[in-house]
């Protein structure tokens, strides 16, 4: 399904992150989502990671009672990406998509760059980046670089301030 990008945000955040952590992201992804209806965003992609992406997509899922008409997008990184993730985690994750209004595998098969390719991928249908970004370094912070460079309102959910200094390129 394609969206108008002015209707659309992106989540990006580390994978490690404590329960409470979670779980009050949860909570200000679910505000994020209330705000944002109101200016018409309304299409949100995740990443289909372990971490933020799963608790922003379950999220998504659950303001589904409120707002019926937002979708939820999976853009994965490739087939088989999960081959590491335990049963448990497969299962649960199989559940979302099952959930889900659409998904993509940006990539065939994996390969070194495939997780940036999924990034970049989310960052480029969007105009909204939401972030969970704690350090100034990894894939999040890339992401969030890169949204930035390409003038993508960024909200961070942490306390980390964020800066125009780009200095990565995909």
């Amino acid at each position: 399904m394609e969206y108008s990008p002015d209707t659309c945000a992106c989540f990006t955040g580390h994978r490690a992150m404590t329960e409470e952590e979670l779980k009050s992201s949860a909570l200000l992804v679910s505000e994020r989502i209330k705000a944002l209806y109101a200016k018409g965003i309304k299409n949100y992609y995740a990443g289909g990671a372990l971490g933020f992406d799963f608790t922003a997509a379950v999220t998504v899922l659950n303001m589904k009672q409120v707002y019926p008409d937002i979708t939820l997008n999976l853009a994965l990184p490739c087939p088989n990406y999960q081959s590491k993730w335990t049963t448990s985690q497969v299962e649960l994750f199989d559940r979302v998509r099952a959930r889900a209004d659409s998904e993509v595998f940006v990539s065939g098969s994996y390969h070194r760059g495939c997780m940036h390719v999924r990034n970049k991928y989310m960052v480029d249908k969007s105009v909204v980046c939401i972030a969970y970004l704690k350090e100034r370094s990894g894939g999040t912070y890339n992401t969030v670089t890169y949204a930035l460079k390409k003038g993508l309102e960024v909200i961070n959910l942490t306390d980390l301030p964020l800066t125009n200094q780009i200095s990565f390129d995909f």
